[in-house]
């Protein structure tokens, strides 16, 4: 892991076209600005992996012919 100390109004760059930028600093709460790509997907960690573990699940389910023949005639 990289650790790197950052004042407000300061950034980071990763790679050529995502910024991370430090917005404030505000007793134990840091509040941080992202510059990236409109097709880029970001996430706070618990959501991503909430959308990871639902994914997951979901790949498992199993599912029978009949119920797809079913779906494609409505």
């Amino acid at each position: 892991m990289l650790v790197l100390s950052r004042k407000a109004g300061e950034s980071i760059m990763i790679g050529d076209q995502i910024e991370l930028v430090v917005i404030s600093v505000e007793k134990d709460v840091v509040r941080l600005g992202l510059n990236a790509p409109k097709h880029m997907q970001i996430y706070r960690k618990e959501i991503y992996e909430l959308l990871k573990q639902s994914n997951e699940e979901a790949s498992k389910t199993a599912v029978k012919p009949e119920d797809l023949k079913n779906l494609f005639k409505k």
